[in-house]
Formats: structure tokens, C-alpha cells, sequence
């Protein structure tokens, strides 16, 4: 009985010192010159999620930080963002909402200063096989925010598909279909505009 317990009390222990796999100083260094060096993507993309919702849609990115979603019926929803911050705008609601850059995981992948060095993005699960990267980062200087998961392809290297949780703790994928990088793109992709008859109507002054 002594000795069970023992080995039970050890397991525990064990289980407590186990630590997350860890990408080479390579495979950070692929990564981070990926991220930051690419300029422009248009994709399709699938999104699902921990609830069973499913959407799918265009996406389309300029770095640094514009991005545009076009979600396809029936969802029916846009998520812009210009810069300076994102719209996200329900037309079947006619709502229109501002969110601040800061309060979401993925925007990530649209800066230009990527570093995962530990204090500005911090390395907290990592796995590999033959075909995929996979790869979980947190803020931490910003406890408040959720980590990220980055999944790629390594024959050819490119993102894939992102994982994030929404502060309702639904875990949210998006994959990239038909993925095209630094092609050129509308600079008006990126802008919001609403009917100007519209009680709505935005315009960032």
C-alpha cells in the first residue's frame, strides 16, 4: 500500500513538472520572418467554432494592420479594420460595433514587429509532424488577453489556420483556403463606409 501510494504521490508530482515542447531558435526565427515579411493575403476561409457555429467566407490583410472578413450568408457580416481600429458591422442588425486592437489575440499576425522572444510574445505549447507547425503564444504583458494558436504548413511555409478563445470562452478557428500572398490589393477594402442616409453612418475623423 506504502509503496502505491509512493508511486501515486510521484505521478502527481510528475505530472506538475512536465513542460510544453519548445520550438528550435530555427524554427522561431521561420516563423517571425513569415509573419513579419509578408505584406499582403487574400484567402478564403472557413471558421468554426467550440459552440458548433460555422461561418465561412474572404479575407483579405495589408500589413500592418488592415484587415477585412466578409462573411457569407447567412451570417452576413463585415469586420474592418484600418489601422486605427476595427468595425464590426452586422448588416442584418444594422449594428455597427468598434473594438479596439489591443482586445483581440489575432491581430497579431498583422504587425510588422513580430518577436517571440518571451517578453513580448511568450512560447507556451509548441508541436510538429511531417506536414504541420503548430505553435501557442501569449501576451504577457497583457494577462487579459488569450493565447493564440498559429498553425502552418512547412512544404511550402504559410499560415494555415489560427485558433483563439472569445471572452464567452468559445474556442474560434479560422482556416485560409487558397491562400494568395502579397498581391495587390484595393487600399478601399479596407475602409468603412455606410450609407450616408443611414443613422449609423461612421466616419473616423
Amino acid at each position: 500500500m506504502k509503496k502505491f501510494l509512493t508511486l501515486l504521490l510521484f505521478l502527481s508530482l510528475s505530472a506538475f513538472n512536465v513542460q510544453a515542447a519548445q520550438p528550435s531558435a530555427e524554427q522561431i526565427a521561420q516563423i517571425e520572418s513569415y509573419l513579419n515579411n509578408l505584406k499582403t493575403l487574400e484567402a478564403e476561409f472557413v471558421q468554426t467554432a467550440s459552440n458548433g457555429s460555422t461561418a465561412e467566407g474572404k479575407i483579405y490583410i495589408a500589413k500592418p494592420n488592415k484587415i477585412r472578413m466578409e462573411y457569407g450568408a447567412p451570417v452576413d457580416v463585415d469586420i474592418i479594420g484600418n489601422g486605427e481600429f476595427i468595425v464590426y458591422n452586422d448588416k442584418e442588425l444594422d449594428q455597427v460595433t468598434h473594438i479596439d486592437y489591443d482586445d483581440i489575440p489575432a491581430t497579431l499576425i498583422l504587425a510588422n514587429d513580430i518577436k517571440i522572444d518571451g517578453h513580448n510574445l511568450k512560447v507556451i505549447d509548441f508541436y510538429e509532424d511531417r506536414g504541420t507547425l503548430m505553435i501557442v503564444v501569449e501576451y504577457p504583458q497583457k494577462k487579459d488577453i488569450n493565447p493564440i494558436t498559429l498553425i502552418f504548413n512547412k512544404e511550402p511555409f504559410e499560415l494555415k489556420q489560427w485558433k483563439v478563445t472569445d471572452p464567452q470562452s468559445v474556442e474560434v478557428t479560422v482556416s485560409l483556403y487558397a491562400a494568395q500572398k502579397d498581391v495587390d490589393l484595393d487600399s478601399k477594402l479596407f475602409q468603412f463606409r455606410k450609407d450616408k442616409k443611414n443613422p449609423l453612418n461612421y466616419k473616423k475623423r
